[in-house]
């Protein structure tokens, strides 16, 4: 039998202090493997320029990096200004992930807000389709991350992915972020038996091997199909240790990042929840 590629674990890092300063400090205190970090403030439309010391501080740490786009982009929106901010903020976030050595960047995929399902996805189209066209042959790749079902999201459970893959001409540059408690939120029910073996296998049947990048390992606060995205400590929610040790045995996970991003103001909790994650990846 030949071993599985190990799968990197680490966090999205506070960067306070500088991007390599403030989160390879963190990483190191809470045993990070591999980080996520934001590159300019999640909830604004600002867009930060980076520190040339700093990213080359990052981008050769050898510890991989993936950025996360700010929380505000909605490529469904039918505020014409939103989609506007969407676009030049995506551009940014790419060009700052390749300055920093990103392997990704890590999208949410919005919601229609008050238009038609129909007439948001064209905007997705229109609007995405030409930045992913402009991304490098050695990326970073654009991640898709879809949503825990809230509201009128346009993408939540595994076949609503097919669609949108769809619009996006399945582009060689798109891939996915599997957030595990938005899954099991949005009604994919990790916890029962076979449940991870279920979501991976319909994940390539819908968009195709190869295609799932990084994973963002949260336990759930709510029940298997609330729609409600609230994160919980690993093993401490409605998911358990259980599929957490299921996703490192399965072999489409092999080698792809398991990313914490769980409750703590300290960096007692983030160490304990990669911990367990090394202990069930060892299992």
């Amino acid at each position: 039998m030949t071993s599985r590629e190990k799968s990197p674990i680490g966090a999205h890092v506070p960067v306070g202090g500088g991007l390599a300063t403030g989160g390879l400090k963190y990483a190191a205190e809470i045993g990070a493997e591999a980080v996520q970090v934001f590159v300019s403030n999640p909830r604004g439309w600002a867009l930060a320029a980076g520190r040339p010391a700093e990213d080359a501080r990052l981008r050769d740490s050898g510890v991989p990096v993936y950025v996360h786009a700010n929380y505000l982009i909605n490529f469904g929106s039918p505020t014409a200004e939103t989609l506007t901010r969407s676009v030049d903020s995506v551009r940014h976030a790419l060009l700052r992930g390749r300055a920093i050595g990103a392997r990704g960047v890590v999208v949410h995929t919005g919601s229609a807000v008050s238009q038609s399902y129909d007439l948001a996805m064209r905007q997705v189209r229109e609007q995405l389709l030409p930045i992913l066209e402009e991304i490098p042959g050695d990326g970073p790749d654009l991640l898709l991350e879809p949503m825990a079902g809230q509201g009128r999201m346009l993408c939540a459970t595994v076949p609503q992915l097919a669609p949108y893959f769809e619009a996006l001409d399945s582009h060689p540059r798109l891939g996915i972020c599997l957030d595990t408690c938005h899954v099991f939120a949005a009604g994919h029910d990790l916890a029962a038996e076979d449940g991870v073996a279920d979501v991976l296998d319909a994940l390539v049947a819908t968009v195709g091997a190869g295609r799932l990048k990084l994973i963002h390992a949260n336990d759930s606060k709510d029940v298997c199909g609330s729609a409600k995205d609230r994160h919980e400590n690993i093993g401490a929610g409605n998911i358990g240790e259980g599929p957490f040790a299921d996703l490192f045995r399965n072999p489409l996970t092999a080698g792809v990042p398991f990313i914490i991003e769980t409750p703590g103001r300290s960096p007692d909790p983030h160490r304990k929840d990669i911990e367990v994650l090394k202990r069930l990846r060892a299992g």
